[in-house]
């Protein structure tokens, strides 16, 4: 199941050489802490995980004891997408070629054994690809977003915020 172009991963092994790039996760951190301990889960699941800045927030905030499994197709020293507790997907969802997001979900759907934690946002991002698209391929609005989560997932939450929305899901066999 094919995730990514070749060309599209170049542009990202470039884009992920600026060290502003991939830091979403560490605002929002404190939060997937709170969620993570109020659901006493053991383990996290950090789809997109560039740089690992969610591990090292979360760390960094006293989390402690507990697995956390990194993917992304930048790093593939990573491994393969792995199942946790806690599916995290924090600003990655936009930056996937609008022909491979149904595959992309697909895994995210495969991974999440319990809940998922996604933010999306729906518009331009502030960075430029060196091709010259903006940096969000996808921006759509969160309706279009929760028809394809609903396909997947049952909907437990959905927050919208300054540039897009949260979603917290759990996976219908968990239900």
């Amino acid at each position: 199941m094919k995730k990514i172009s070749a060309k599209y991963l170049e542009l990202q092994i470039e884009l992920h050489n600026n060290p502003n790039y991939g830091v979403a996760s560490i605002g929002i951190a404190p939060d997937i802490k709170e969620f993570f301990k109020a659901a006493k889960f053991k383990s996290i699941s950090d789809y997109g995980a560039g740089k690992k800045n969610l591990f090292h927030a979360l760390t960094k905030i006293g989390l402690k004891d507990f697995e956390y499994y990194a993917y992304d197709p930048v790093f593939p020293e990573y491994g393969p997408p792995k199942s946790g507790d806690l599916v995290c997907c924090i600003d990655v969802l936009e930056h996937i070629e609008e022909e491979y997001i149904e595959n992309v979900l697909d895994d995210l759907k495969n991974i999440t054994d319990k809940i998922g934690f996604f933010t999306i946002a729906t518009g331009p991002a502030e960075k430029i690809l060196a091709d010259g698209r903006n940096a969000h391929l996808i921006q759509r609005p969160s309706n279009w977003w929760l028809m394809k989560m609903c396909e997947r997932f049952e909907i437990e939450h959905l927050q919208k915020n300054s540039g897009g929305f949260l979603i917290i899901v759990k996976s219908k066999a968990f239900v």
